[in-house]
């Protein structure tokens, strides 16, 4: 899994990404620190119920499932429940693992859980000129910071030019604001008259990262809630639409799922996905009131990859996923 910005995409040549320096190891380091503090409340709980079912000698039936109570209450979600404890029970059983080998295995099972399943790109293909991303997401998940962060490291880190599309017409501020993120990342950006049709911003946007020779465009789109209909049709004609001005775009569609609204989130994910071909999901607001294991019931209950993960409002803040730094940080003591 992507560990730097430089692996997270795909380039021309595909050339392996340069070995990181040591401002890159530390950067690195740090995240996983904020993100384990972020996540301190669910991995002492977790930790805690590992260590008294898993450390205290042979597990019996009743440990099994106070286990089980825990990892779903930390959003794992039910089905991947059953399957980690099943298979962790059926290997302890087997193979006699007992103790830190227990616990190290589970770890590991939850890694494996959030990767991508085999054949889905866990990577963003930068290699189409211009490569066109799509964000969606339900209103208030951050969609709009995640655009400017991401916009931002892509000029930083791979010297990309990028231009970003207004495609929420509803919202002023939303605009505003985006034209703002777009001013600090050194982005060109295109607006759209008030209330105008979304896909025609879009075409627009598109239109003009074609002329001016930007290597990726980014394209928001309004807040909705994945109940509304009539606003996920909206959304689907969106992506028609840039289809027809540039073939094969959107080449990334990426959903913004706020962490701390638990299973909801895989709810939202299903319905998005079936409005729109989502290719990746971008888990935000993994702060303190987040539980965390919503990203391992999305990866594999839906098979949607977890791309980029944000612990706060700074630049610096969104990174790219790590399944096994997300599994030691929700659960290894």
């Amino acid at each position: 899994m992507a560990r730097d910005w430089h692996d997270v995409f795909i380039v021309d040549g595909d050339a392996p990404a340069a070995t990181a320096d040591a401002s890159t190891e530390e950067e690195r380091r740090g995240f996983f620190r904020r993100l384990r503090e972020n996540l301190s409340k669910t991995r002492e709980a977790l930790s805690s119920e590992v260590q008294a079912t898993l450390m205290a000698g042979p597990v019996n039936a009743e440990g099994w499932e106070r286990l089980e109570e825990a990892l779903i209450y930390a959003d794992v979600g039910a089905r991947t429940t059953a399957d980690v404890v099943e298979r962790l029970e059926r290997e302890a059983e087997s193979d006699g693992l007992q103790a830190e080998a227990l616990s190290g295995r589970l770890v590991e099972l939850l890694a494996q859980e959030a990767r991508p399943r085999e054949g889905d790109e866990a990577r963003i293909d930068l290699r189409h000129r211009p490569t066109v991303i799509l964000t969606v997401g339900v209103n208030g998940t951050g969609k709009t910071t995640t655009i400017g962060k991401l916009a931002w490291h892509l000029r930083r880190t791979l010297d990309k030019s990028v231009l970003i599309g207004a495609g929420d017409t509803f919202r002023a501020a939303a605009v505003e604001q985006l034209e703002e993120w777009a001013r600090r990342a050194e982005c060109d950006f295109v607006r759209g008259a008030p209330d105008a049709d979304p896909g025609a911003v879009a075409f627009d946007a598109v239109r003009a990262g074609i002329d001016r020779g930007a290597d990726v465009v980014i394209v928001d789109t309004a807040g909705r809630l994945h109940t509304q209909d009539d606003l996920m049709a909206e959304l689907a004609k969106v992506a028609r639409v840039l289809g027809k001005v540039l073939p094969g775009a959107p080449h990334e569609t990426l959903l913004t799922v706020d962490a701390t609204t638990g299973q909801n989130g895989l709810r939202q994910a299903k319905l998005f996905s079936e409005a729109v071909p989502v290719t990746g999901i971008v888990l935000t607001k993994l702060d303190g009131t987040a539980k965390g294991g919503i990203a391992l019931a999305i990866a594999r209950e839906l098979g949607i990859p977890v791309k980029l993960i944000g612990i706060g409002e700074r630049l610096e803040d969104l990174r790219p996923f790590d399944a096994d730094d997300f599994a030691r940080a929700l659960v290894a003591v």
